[in-house]
């Protein structure tokens, strides 16, 4: 299985340990020399060996081998060889070897050897098949090793090992000694050794890393002779760091906890926690205890001190609790460990002891009153109320020396249960009894039971007492009136010293209540230990053991005896005992005697007086040898008046007093050996708790043989300790609980032995080691006493963590304490609790500074034993230091955009907040979000916040920087801004201060969106503009749609679903759209539109166009419905059909990315078709556009109409000027037509609005071509401000007739705005490639704006020739001859070569009315190759067709037909003439070739096609031209008047230059109305128009007139002097000879006017100025002077010409457009800097100026002779030509 082979981390797949490479060759220093096996191969069907390898040779000697050749071919095959080219190798002479199928043939070779080296050759043996050769060799013995290629070790942790073996081998013939040599952490073992021949040799790897790496090392082996052989095995092994985890129940601050809970003393609880290994690799571990206080013992034990432990695993370990000391819990700490691990852990256990819980049914016993030798039984049951096991004991003696005896003295009490004993009371003489029975329990305090009885007899009748009595009894004696006899008590009752108080006790009447009390208090406070300790302790042991006893406590005895211990060890013996009487009254004593015991006393009773002493004889008898015997005597003392009950009176009895002497003895024989004692001990170490104070401890003594055992403790050798009882006899199988008391201190020793002798012999003794040692209260506070607070933000809060310790064996209780100052900024929690031994507890401190500063605090530890509250407790201070500083946090970006997030969708980023303080910073974020949407105001844009971030809460270390993860959900297209703040954190965790901003981020909710960027036409609809395309498509709304946001409804579903079960699925938009396809005949080329989509947005949108077929869930054909409506059965016809197809139907757009989307529509059925298809953007916007075809019977003449609605553009009203404006008809079929526009409503319209045309048709008829265009121009002249709308048919002849509703608006230019913008949203290069397309425009559309009437514009296009290999020819032509001369081109035509431009000059020549240009300019391209194929298939054709004129063929066939044809001739001809009717057809209409290339591409019907074929087969057709490619060029512009563009364009007046010799000329008759009208416009008659310019001049004249601003300059017109004007001054005739009258001759008639107006006033200034002259010289200067004059007018007055005018604009504009052909031709660089000419010195420029001077002079003269201008150039004239025109010609 892969299982028992571990798994290779190096190289997954391969197991650990030794890697062999079959093409290793063996490592040697020559090569190998020992036998290597040979293994056959097969060639060609030939089995033979590969090679011959002779081995052990000598020189000198000849050796012959046999190559065997074995045929293993189902032929028969022909082997020759080559035999070896060497000496040393040789074979029989060559031959040709036959070999049948499975036949053999063996070829000898020998090898003839010279000298001691190695010899190779090769024999060659070819065949049919192919050539192989077979290698010869002699090899010479030499050293080599066969060693692994790689040996993989096992991955081990860090700091172990791991080892694996690999086996090499001595393949020489020879033996090899080989050493290895190698690196750490690797080891090989052997390192040295030799081989035999042939000898293997395990060799074993050690792998010891020190650090988690991957460890590879070549190991090298040295062999051979002197080791100058070597060879190397590649060493690999990975180490891991351990990891090792301890998992257990429960988890504190820093370790894990095991909790055993609560177990019993003396028992032992078994618990498991769990090492988890999470490393890869094995690795040990070790468990230890931490460091515990001195002295204390260990209750945990764990036997699993190390291991190892595989990967990945778990492993248990036990942990056993064995608890010592009752109502106590233990605490210590396992550490694991690991080596090479980074970290170790910890595990605190702890558990509770308890003890039982034992209590007795009653505390008194009363027998009552019993006759004298009777014996009186009761029951009193002693219960455990717990689950542990107790053990008990009653201090009574089971021999017949006690008068109260009890039945179970000893025994165990198992838990939760009860065990019912019986007291027997038998006395033996009259008195009263009381005993105070002590029972022992283990590790629990003792219990008492007070036995009470009353022995009566016939002559004695002591007093009878009863629980009663022992509470006054207690009452008096804390009061110290016991040690007085009951009848002194009585006397001084009498006598009113004393007093009974409620409880029936005596009170002396001096001592006030508060002393009672306190009595009380006292009494009540003794613990029952102390109480036993006390009675049964002797006088002086108690002051020695309790300094603190005080006659209050503890009152003196009223009678002791002593000693209380009596050892008969020796023998037979009689020892005193001593009895002393302390009361004020005369007692009696009597002892208890039984009959049996070995034990006696003399006297049995005497009477003692008081503070007298008596003495008493104890004697030990024993009746048998090698016997152990102890008893307890006891002796009751009371009062002598007690002994008759009318002595005493009830209140003042005294209840007798019980003493006992321990005696114990035993009678064995000097030499002989006593008994052997079995015993156990729980247990022999007694531990008090370390206190100076007195302390108790018990232990168990069990007799576990059958046998008796005593045992004595002695007091002496230890006089610190106290045992109770010190001697005694344990029954066989019983128990005795041994009480300790003692006062630990510092000065004991760490351990007190005490022995503990057995059965009287010193061979049998137990030492019991003690300890009694007091401490003093020790803690430890982690970090030396020093708590350091990292820098705190001032109102921030940071917190640290403090261990405290106990090292005592003491609980104790501790609490921290803070001065006033420090406890505003410092607080600890808990600050009080409690801390068992060796337990350490976690404290978490809190440093909150009010202000920046450095706080240096003081805090202190006050702790104390948990035991002793009351006691001197102890301190310790530590130093708290916390820096305090004011935090703020910064955004790592101020500004964070996002860019454009998709509505519905979510996006996520981060904010990184940067902590530059050198504090940490607890900060609350909050969040303020601002919307911006272009259309809504501001307050209708609060939105919920969109905004989400995570740890809006949190804590930030100081110089750090924390990602805050933000997510955007925007619900709307708008512009989203958020104001990121923060509030920083008080202790508390309120938020306190003011906002601070901290970043900003914004982002655009976006919807995805598309756009169309160009549209381009295929196929039928080849000849529609771009602009009819976007008007066709309404792709101008389709863009304004898209760049809505959709309604929720259209959000319905996000993403293309099928959810309807109808064939026309519901629509959840109310964005609606027409696609129309115009119209085409029958059966023509399909209408292809392409449209260019573009995604403008940042984010990629995914759409899809479906079709209702697309939307519908597919149903079972069972479910679907039998019955269609006819729209349904249209619709379904249209989808089966395909006649509308999209390709491709869905895709996606990355933002940027474009994608060209093709529409068809098939002509395939005649009429019009339409189809629902749904636009939808994923996420986005649904938009339905209904897609609209036309398809036309090929003989109808057809109109289409993409509306029967037009809107003209608005015009102004009370303008004299509107502008003509263009309705567009299209002929949508495969014949010309002729159109007639109706103009009657046009005329009822002009009558309604006060015979004012409104609107007019200026060529209501005309002829439009197959799929071409008429222009229909119009003029709306609006009256009012108002919407006029009018209906006009329009008559098709031989067609079909429509109404198309006309509509226009009128505005007021003083209330609003014109609309004068002439340009529109189409695009104007083309960006959708057709294929097959070898010519681009630069601009497809060229929009001049508004430029004024009467001006030339120009624009320069470049029309490109892309195709690297095709010649093509381009033709420009215009769709209207008023286009061409409005609109020209230049060149019209040429032919450009493979990736030739030619630039080409717009230029838009407007008139002298306002009009709305809208041209189409089409330029047709055709392939050189084409055309040319075309002329030569026309020779071959006209050749034919010559040829075919004298050549025929007459057959059968053509005989039969023309029978048949002549017969149905015949026929028809009798048939029309008896109906009147023809039986074929019309022909169809002969159509031009001209009319076939401009109208769309019909294909001929299938007739026509037959037709052809049968009629066609010997006659060739006539090949048509190759048609063209077409290009669109639209033109649009918007022409003014002259006084509107200044009005509305007075910037831009002066770029436009107005050619006025084109100017419309004015009406002679000089009238402002005629003037101003158009030509077409009828002038002004009399009637209704003229009343109104009447009215209204009258009232403007009476309105001046009125106008006091005017009547004023009249009057002060007539004060002003009348200026003088020298040209109405009178001028005298000039002689008529002094005229000159040449000039004149010459001039025009303005030119004469000027001069004529000028001349006289100037002579008459000459005659003045020269009166005093000469004739003669007075004329010849003045006809100087007036030639002068003339020419300067006349230069004058040619300047202002119009004609000179467009001259010079002519010549600027051909100047301008040859540099612009010359920089396109590179014949000029236009960005060359400009040549810096010097000019020549000043004497030389003097001279060229009278040079200049005397030329100009000449030119002067000879002026007449230049010749004339050139007022039209050419222009691609260059522009040295046309300067030359302007020169005079040289004569």
């Amino acid at each position: 299985m892969l299982t028992d082979h571990p798994v290779n981390p190096l190289s997954s797949g391969i197991p650990f340990g030794v890697t062999h490479n079959p093409h290793r060759k063996r490592v040697s220093r020559l090569r190998t020399g020992s036998h290597v096996k040979r293994t056959q191969n097969c060639f060609f069907g030939v089995e033979t060996w590969a090679e011959l390898i002779w081995e052990g040779w000598e020189p000198g000697r000849e050796y012959t081998k046999s190559l065997f050749l074995k045929s293993i071919h189902g032929k028969l095959q022909k082997l020759t060889f080559r035999p070896p080219a060497s000496k040393f190798f040789s074979t029989p002479f060559p031959q040709t070897i036959l070999l049948s199928p499975g036949t053999s043939y063996s070829l000898p070779v020998t090898f003839q050897p010279l000298e001691k080296c190695e010899y190779a050759d090769i024999i060659e043996f070819q065949g049919k098949e192919g050539t192989f050769q077979v290698s010869l060799r002699a090899v010479i013995p030499h050293h080599a090793l066969e060693v692994p290629d790689t040996v993989m070790l096992p991955p081990c942790a860090a700091q172990h090992s791991s080892q694996i073996s690999f086996l090499f081998r001595n393949s020489s013939k020879l033996q090899t000694g080989f050493r290895w040599f190698v690196d750490p952490p690797f080891q090989l073992s052997p390192e040295t050794g030799e081989l035999k021949p042939g000898e293997e040799c395990r060799v074993t790897v050690e792998f010891k890393p020190q650090q988690a790496l991957v460890y590879q090392t070549e190991a090298c082996c040295a062999f051979g002779d002197d080791g100058k052989s070597s060879c190397t095995v590649l060493l690999r092994g990975l180490s891991k760091y351990p990891h090792l985890q301890i998992s257990s129940m429960g988890q504190e601050e820093g370790c894990k906890v095991l909790e055993f809970g609560s177990v019993a003393v003396g028992d032992s609880l078994e618990s498991h926690f769990e090492i988890h290994n999470l490393s890869t690799v094995s690795t040990t571990f070790s468990l230890s205890w931490l460091r515990r206080p001195t002295l204390m013992e260990s209750v945990f034990s764990c036997e699993l001190h190390e291991g190892k432990i595989a990967p990945n695993s778990v492993l248990k370990v036990p942990v056993c609790f064995s608890p010592l000391t009752v109502d106590s819990i233990s605490v210590d700490y396992l550490s694991l460990t690991c080596p090479g691990a980074i970290s170790k852990d910890l595990l605190k256990v702890s558990g509770t002891c308890i003890g039982p819980i034992v209590s007795l049914s009653t505390c008194v016993l009363d027998f009552g009153c019993v006759k004298e030798g009777t014996a009186v039984t009761h029951n009193v049951q002693i219960i455990n109320s717990s689950s542990v096991l107790a053990y008990y004991q009653f201090d009574v003696d089971t021999c017949s020396h006690n008068v109260f005896s009890i039945d179970k003295p000893c025994g165990s009490l198992p838990g939760s249960s009860k065990i019912t004993l019986r007291v027997k009371f038998r006395p033996l003489q009259s008195i009263a009894y009381h005993k105070t029975v002590t029972c022992l329990l283990l590790h629990r305090e003792p219990l008492f039971l007070d036995l009470i009885g009353t022995c009566h007899s016939e002559q004695l009748k002591p007093a009878v007492l009863n629980p009663r009595h022992l509470s006054v009894y207690r009452m008096n004696l804390l009061r110290g009136l016991t040690c007085y006899p009951p009848d002194i008590l009585s006397a001084l009752l009498d006598e009113h010293k004393l007093k009974l108080d409620d409880c029936g006790a005596l009170l002396i009447q001096e001592v006030p209540a508060e002393v009672t009390d306190n009595s009380t208090l006292l009494f009540n406070s003794r613990s029952p230990l102390e109480e036993y300790f006390h009675v049964n302790s002797a006088p002086e042991v108690e002051t020695q053991l309790d300094n603190t006893s005080n006659p209050s406590r503890f009152p003196t005895p009223h009678v002791t005896v002593q000693p209380s211990e009596l050892l008969f060890y020796d023998g037979p013996a009689s020892k005193s005992v001593s009895i002393t009487n302390h009361t004020k009254g005369k007692i009696c004593l009597m002892w208890t005697h039984g009959a049996e015991s070995p034990f006696s006393i003399s006297p049995l009773s005497c009477d003692l007086g008081p503070l007298k002493s008596t003495a008493f004889r104890v004697t030990y008898s024993p009746t048998q040898h090698n016997v152990f015997h102890a008893a307890v005597l006891e002796c009751f003392a009371f009062y002598k008046v007690l002994r008759e009950h009318r002595n005493v009176e009830d209140w003042t009895l005294c209840p007798p007093w019980c003493l006992t002497v321990r005696a114990s003895g035993h009678s064995f024989q000097s030499g002989k050996e006593h008994f052997i004692p079995n015993f156990s001990l729980q247990h022999p170490k007694v531990v008090f708790p370390p206190l100076k104070q007195l302390s108790y401890c018990s232990i168990l003594l069990q007799n576990t043989g059958d046998l008796p055992l005593i045992f004595r403790l002695d007091p002496k050798e230890t006089p610190s300790v106290c045992v109770l009882p010190p001697s005694g006899l344990v029954p066989p199988g019983d128990h005795q609980i041994l009480t300790f008391r003692c006062t630990p201190s510092p000065e004991h020793p760490a351990s007190i032995p005490l022995t503990l002798h057995l059965n009287a012999s010193p061979r049998h003794t137990q030492v019991l080691n003690v300890v009694a040692v007091a401490e003093k209260l020790s803690v430890s506070v982690e970090g030396d006493g020093s708590l350091f607070f990292q820098p705190t933000a001032v109102g921030s809060c940071s917190e640290r963590t403090l261990q405290v310790k106990n090292l005592s064996r003491v609980p104790m209780e501790f609490k921290w304490r803070l001065c006033g100052s420090d406890q505003r900024v410092l607080t600890v929690l808990p600050d009080t609790d409690t801390l068992q031994p060796n337990e350490t507890k976690v404290q978490k401190w809190s440093f909150a500074p009010v202000e920046e500063m450095m706080y240096n605090m003081k805090p202190s530890l006050t702790f104390w034993p948990v035991q002793t509250p009351q006691c001197q407790k102890s301190r310790l201070t530590i130093k708290a230091v916390g820096l305090a500083s004011k935090g703020s946090l910064q955004a790592e970006h101020p500004v964070i955009d996002l860019g454009e997030v998709l509505v519905g969708s979510c996006k996520s980023f981060e904010v990184p907040l940067l902590n530059n303080s050198p504090c940490a910073v607890s900060y609350c974020l909050t969040t303020q979000q601002s919307i911006r949407v272009t259309s809504l105001p501001e307050d209708m844009t609060q939105d919920p916040l969109v905004l989400e971030m995570q740890n809006i809460r949190g804590t930030i270390p100081a110089d750090c920087r924390l990602p805050i993860r933000c997510t955007v959900k925007p619900t709307r297209r708008a512009h989203y801004c958020w104001a990121i703040s923060y509030h920083i954190l008080s202790a508390s965790g309120s938020v306190g201060g003011e906002a601070q901003t901290v970043c900003h981020a914004q982002a655009e909710g976006v919807y995805p969106t598309l756009e169309v960027m160009d549209a381009r036409s295929c196929g039928s609809v080849e000849g529609l503009s771009k602009l009819q395309l976007w008007r066709l498509f309404n792709l101008d709304a389709l863009n304004t749609y898209l760049r809505r946001d959709p309604s929720p409804s259209e959000l319905t579903f996000r993403v293309p679903t099928r959810h309807s079960l109808q064939r026309c699925p519901s629509v959840f938009t109310s964005a609606m759209l027409d696609f129309s396809f115009s119209a085409a005949p029958l059966n023509s080329d399909p209408s292809i539109i392409l449209l260019l989509f573009k995604n403008p947005g940042s984010i990629s949108v995914e759409w899809s166009f479906l079709l209702p077929e697309d939307q519908q869930i597919e149903l079972e054909y069972w479910a679907e419905s039998g019955d269609f409506s006819p729209s349904e059965l249209h619709l379904m016809k249209i989808q089966d059909h395909r006649l509308f197809s999209v390709s491709p139907r869905s895709g996606k757009l990355l933002p940027g990315q474009q994608r060209t989307v093709q529409f068809t529509y098939r002509h395939d059925f005649v009429g019009t078709d339409r189809l629902p298809v749904l636009l939808k953007l994923s996420h986005g916007r649904e938009i339905l556009l209904n897609f609209v075809g036309v398809t036309v019977e090929r003989d109808r003449r057809y109109i289409y109409l993409s509306s029967n609605r037009h809107v003209f553009s608005p015009v102004a009203i009370g303008g004299f000027s509107p502008p003509k404006q263009v309705f567009e008809l299209y002929n949508g079929g495969a014949l010309p037509l002729r159109y007639h526009i109706d103009t009657t409503p046009l005329e009822e319209l002009m009558e309604e609005n006060f015979n004012h045309p409104v609107l007019q048709c200026l060529n209501p008829g005309g002829e439009v071509e197959p799929g071409h265009t008429a222009l229909v121009e119009w003029i709306f002249s609006p009256l009012e401000a108002k919407t006029y709308s009018v209906d006009v048919p329009i008559h098709v002849a031989e067609g079909d007739s429509m109404f198309v509703t006309f509509e226009g608006q009128g505005f007021d230019e003083r209330e609003s705005e014109p609309i004068l913008d002439g340009r529109i949203t189409v695009p104007c290069t083309q960006r959708i490639p057709v294929l097959g397309q070898a010519v681009f425009l630069s601009e497809e559309r060229v929009c001049f704006g508004d430029i004024p009437v009467g001006s030339r514009s120009t624009r320069i296009l470049f029309l490109t020739n892309v195709s690297h290999t095709d010649q093509v020819l381009y033709k420009w032509n215009g769709t209207s001859t008023e286009l061409q001369q409005t609109v020209k081109i230049h060149p019209e035509s040429g032919c450009l070569a493979p990736e030739e431009s030619v630039l080409c000059i717009l230029t838009i020549q407007t008139s002298g009315s306002p009009t709305f240009y809208q041209q189409d300019l089409i330029c047709e391209i055709t392939l050189v190759k084409k055309l040319a194929q075309y002329h030569k298939d026309l020779q071959q054709w006209k050749e034919e067709t010559e040829r075919q004129k004298y050549e025929f063929t007459i057959t059968e066939k053509d005989l039969i037909q023309t029978n048949q044809l002549d017969k149905c001739t015949l026929e028809g001809a009798v048939f029309e003439q008896k109906t009147g009717t023809r039986k074929y057809k019309t022909l169809p209409p002969i159509r031009s070739s001209d009319q076939a290339k401009s109208g769309p591409s019909v294909r001929p019907s299938r007739a026509e096609q037959r037709a052809q074929q049968q009629t066609g087969q010997e006659r060739r057709r006539c090949p048509e031209p190759p048609r063209p490619a077409i290009l669109h060029l639209g033109v649009t512009a918007r022409s003014h008047s002259l006084v509107e563009y200044q009005t509305h364009f007075p910037t831009q007046f002066n770029t436009h230059y107005i050619n006025r010799s084109r100017q419309p000329k004015l009406c002679q008759s000089g009238t402002a109305e005629s003037c101003h009208c158009p030509a077409d416009l009828l002038p002004s008659t009399p009637g209704p128009e003229r009343d109104i310019i009447t009215d209204v001049l009258n009232s403007l004249l009476q309105s001046l007139l009125d106008e006091p601003q005017f009547q004023q300059s009249l009057v002060e017109g007539d004060n002003e002097q009348v200026p003088y004007f020298t040209q109405l001054r009178p001028a005298p005739m000039l002689p008529t000879q002094t005229q000159p009258c040449s000039p004149a001759g010459n001039q025009s008639p303005v030119e004469m006017s000027s001069v004529s107006s000028v001349t006289p006033a100037e002579t008459y200034t000459g005659n003045c100025s020269n009166a005093d002259r000469p004739k003669s010289e007075c004329d010849q200067e003045y006809r100087t002077e007036v030639q002068e004059e003339i020419r300067l007018k006349v230069q004058e007055s040619i300047r202002r010409l119009p004609e000179f005018c467009d001259l010079v604009e002519d010549i600027l504009l051909n100047t301008l457009q040859n540099l612009m052909t010359e920089a396109f031709l590179g014949e000029l660089v236009l960005t060359t800097r400009p040549r810096i000419i010097a000019l020549p010195p000043s004497s030389s420029r003097k001279n060229s100026l009278g040079l200049i001077r005397q030329s100009r002079a000449g030119s002067n003269n000879n002026r007449e002779q230049m010749h004339p201008l050139v007022t039209s150039p050419s222009p691609y004239m260059s522009t040295q030509d046309k300067v030359s025109n302007l020169e005079p010609e040289q004569q």
